[in-house]
């Protein structure tokens, strides 16, 4: 997680001209630390690794076929990992099966090391950031009000839906829950959906009239469509944030917009209303 927050410093400067970006010796510790408490396995470092000499070759390797190649690699190891697919990894249970209210579906809580790294690894190596202050201030002025509505037309649809009704409460676990939630989890689908596929498939629209919506809808359906195991209700209204988030990516340029949208609806989500869904 630290490596994660550390993707937005300066290089570390090295002899000879060189730098080095701090979330990397970061994420070598963490791997470190993961081995030697039996959290990780060697075959999940080889997966992590993998990722990043491929995230890294999509953009470096000499030939168009071989970036195209390296890309559809790293998209599929990197769903491999956030869906918990490639072998190694035991998570960390941080909440067990749990309701908060007396009305509300149980859910447990991880802190997913394997889709967290993915997200670090596509985050620091392919999305679009801000590198300035002032980016960061525009990037947010210009997604301001259309994420207040992604947020107020999303819950409004859940509350209608009845898939969620309005109840305040703040947890002993809440701080857990946030920092878990942003950093290992919604900075990997947003580096995933946003940062690689909406801004890849952009690019490569680029000439054609409604490329970028197309782009645009495509994340978002693809972003509605991996959250089918909640239910049809689910996965319609997560591809109704996915518009948001998408909508935002597309009008500020740089990945922190859809990150703090979507984090910020989470926080809303889980603190404001039933979480994650009515029994």
């Amino acid at each position: 997680m630290l490596a994660i927050c550390s993707v937005w410093l300066p290089a570390l400067p090295l002899p000879a001209g060189r730098s080095l970006a701090p979330w990397l010796p970061l994420l070598g510790l963490a791997l470190a630390l993961g081995l030697h408490d039996g959290q990780l396995d060697a075959i999940a470092v080889a997966g992590i690794v993998l990722l990043g000499f491929a995230a890294r070759g999509t953009t470096h390797a000499p030939h168009a076929w071989q970036r195209r190649s390296l890309l559809a690699f790293t998209l599929l190891l990197a769903l491999l990992l956030a869906l918990h697919r490639w072998p190694g990894f035991h998570n960390v249970l941080v909440i067990p099966s749990a309701a908060i209210s007396a009305d509300a579906r149980p859910f447990m809580l991880f802190a997913n090391l394997d889709k967290g790294s993915a997200g670090l690894l596509l985050l620091a190596l392919l999305a679009p950031r801000c590198h300035a202050w002032r980016e960061w201030r525009e990037s947010i002025a210009r997604t301001l009000l259309p994420g207040l509505a992604t947020i107020v037309l999303v819950m409004g649809v859940g509350w209608f839906t009845g898939l969620v009704k309005p109840a305040l409460k703040w947890p002993v676990f809440t701080v857990e829950f946030l920092a878990i939630n942003l950093l290992l989890t919604v900075v990997a689908e947003e580096a995933f959906f946003r940062g690689v596929i909406q801004q890849r498939l952009q690019s490569a629209l680029q000439g054609m009239r409604g490329g970028s919506g197309l782009a645009l809808m495509a994340s978002a359906l693809l972003f509605g469509a991996a959250h089918f195991g909640g239910g049809m209700t689910y996965a319609a209204i997560a591809g109704l944030a996915g518009l948001g988030y998408a909508w935002v990516f597309q009008r500020s340029g740089r990945i922190e917009a859809p990150i703090l949208l979507h984090f910020t609806l989470n926080a809303v989500h889980f603190l404001a209303f039933t979480y994650p869904a009515l029994a």
